[in-house]
């Protein structure tokens, strides 16, 4: 019974909080620079024009004049999702999950009979956040996102110091599916966007192979969550088992005598079950000015040969929001017949429970949040006067993320609850445990002059997962994973350039029954989330990006 009021709740502000963790991995530098996803990312020592900014301010001393970028990405995200119950599947007893069991509602049977097999629960559709709307937008089956960016530099006749400024999306993805998906237990819709909207820069040209660069992002943080709540555990089972095994004899013939003994809990007209629908959560956290800044150096004693290296600081944000929670009948019909009864009064009062759970709540949220620190170094190398090769190796601090400390505006009733079984938890904040870890990665890139005009380039980046194999899940449909990349540079004239780029993002994930607690962990201590427990989950992801940048000097 302590479990159903802080379940809806834990899981609604976890969900939204995580949604971060799981787009900072699948979406990083992914709508920056399309040279760059051409180039596998290995652009430290090369940096893109304008796009510099990001990868290494202290390439925007190449720049002479005055020059401006504007670039589009679209990204069309394809995310499938298997369910499916392996052999002896149960909890508690119970195997007629309506997910994956063909089984009339009315079967008296408690052990499925008919197993569906694999189910489906792919994403349908991309979706964003609105700011000036403040809400969540889907586009539309088969719609991609959209990433615009533009910016503008400037380095004076004479002077050693270029100056710049760029709106670009850092990470900008979201997803959503109809209503009865079986993924919905995890995000029906999310979105996870950073926007920087002004970045001012400055690269200083300290000699004629040194330059170093600075600059500072100010940048715009949103999340928002639409989730199905359930919670297929052992303690649900216990209480369905009581429900149907214990108050099954009283249910027509109770009296004050089974009252006092059973607690009132017979009295309930909807007993709970494992596999039922506890609810659904709408989420939305934001801060309007997330700042940070990027150090750069580029090395080039020859035409032939760079090495660069940036500092990309993490931006410490206090995000804010709200949350609104539609509970189901069956959770408030326990709490209910627990109050109905002196004894269950009793019981309720000592351990501090809810008078009655109401059919929505709502009310207010914050966090701190830090979006991880990233260093990246590299090198350029011309093995033939028109073969360049680049490589570069990255770490991200995604260790930083060991928890998640979420904090509400007063006394949270369901939090007194949860305090008395979770270490983390005090009357107005919930600590999450995520044990994320911080991989290095490496991406590699190639460019051939074909010609005076064209460049055709190829690059290849793995990326190691940050996620343990304990924690995976379906709201990160991504582990480790691979992005590859085509594109062609053409030159129209000595002052106008047009890059085109194809890129493609691709990773698989298995999660066997019970081995992650943030997905399908079975037992009484999965007190997060864990909506396909005992279930079998894989996970195909697959992104698609398309670009095109033209730059122009003046």
């Amino acid at each position: 019974m302590l479990y159903l009021r802080l379940r809806p709740l834990a899981a609604a502000i976890f969900l939204t909080g995580f949604s971060s963790v799981a787009f900072a991995q699948l979406g990083q530098n992914l709508s920056v620079d399309i040279r760059s996803l051409s180039m596998g990312n290995a652009v430290t020592a090369d940096p893109p024009g304008i796009s510099a900014i990001h990868f290494n301010p202290a390439g925007l001393a190449k720049i002479e004049g005055l020059q401006t970028d504007v670039q589009g990405i679209v990204a069309n995200f394809n995310v499938k999702r298997d369910l499916s119950a392996p052999a002896g599947y149960n909890v508690f007893g119970y195997s007629d999950d309506p997910i994956v069991c063909n089984d009339a509602p009315e079967n008296p049977s408690s052990l499925c009979t008919d197993f569906k097999g694999t189910v489906n629960a792919d994403v349908e559709y991309a979706s964003i956040y609105v700011p000036i709307l403040k809400k969540m937008v889907d586009l539309g089956e088969g719609v991609p996102i959209a990433a615009p960016t533009a910016g503008v530099a400037y380095k004076p006749p004479g002077s050693k110091v270029t100056y710049a400024t760029a709106i670009y999306a850092p990470l900008i993805v979201g997803y959503g599916s109809e209503n009865g998906n079986p993924g919905n237990f995890m995000g029906q819709q999310m979105a996870f966007e950073r926007i920087t909207y002004l970045s001012p820069s400055f690269a200083f040209q300290v000699n004629d192979e040194l330059s170093l660069g600075a600059s500072l992002g100010m940048s715009y943080q949103a999340m928002s969550l639409k989730t199905d709540l359930r919670f297929p555990n052992e303690l649900i089972g216990v209480l369905r088992m009581v429900d149907d095994v214990v108050c099954s004899p009283f249910r027509d013939n109770s009296d004050i005598i089974t009252d006092l003994l059973l607690l009132g809990l017979c009295n309930a007209n909807e007993g709970l079950n494992p596999f039922g629908k506890f609810g659904q959560l709408k989420a939305t956290m934001e801060q309007s000015l997330a700042p940070s800044y990027n150090l750069g150096l580029m090395w080039e004693p020859s035409d032939d040969f760079a090495f660069g290296m940036v500092y990309q600081s993490e931006s410490k944000m206090r995000l804010k929001g709200k949350y609104y929670i539609d509970n189901a009948n069956a959770p408030r019909e326990l709490i209910r017949a627990l109050n109905s009864s002196a004894t269950g009064q009793i019981f309720a009062a000592i351990l501090g429970f809810p008078s009655y759970i109401p059919a929505s709540e709502s009310g207010l949220v914050s966090m701190d949040l830090k979006y991880p620190a990233h260093f990246q170094a590299g090198i350029k190398y011309k093995i033939l006067p028109d073969l360049q090769i680049n490589f570069d190796v990255g770490w991200t601090d995604y260790k930083q993320w060991d928890q998640f400390k979420f904090e509400f505006d007063r006394q949270v009733s369901a939090l007194k609850i949860a305090k008395l079984l979770s270490n983390g938890v005090t009357d107005s904040t919930l600590a999450v445990p995520l044990k994320f870890t911080s991989p290095w990665s490496w991406g590699i890139g190639i460019e051939y002059s074909a010609t005076d005009r064209l460049k055709l380039r190829a690059g290849y980046e793995p990326r190691s997962s940050a996620t343990p194999d304990d924690k995976r899940n379906t709201m990160i449909p991504i582990n480790n994973a691979q992005l590859f990349g085509l594109g062609l540079g053409y030159r129209f004239d000595a002052d106008t350039d047009i890059d085109l780029t194809l890129a493609f993002l691709r990773s698989r994930d298995n999660i066997p029954a019970n081995t992650s607690s943030l997905s399908n962990a079975t037992g009484v201590d999965n007190l997060i989330l864990n909506p396909y427990a005992g279930l079998n989950v894989r996970t195909n992801t697959q992104v698609t990006l398309l670009g095109i940048n033209y730059r122009t000097r003046w």
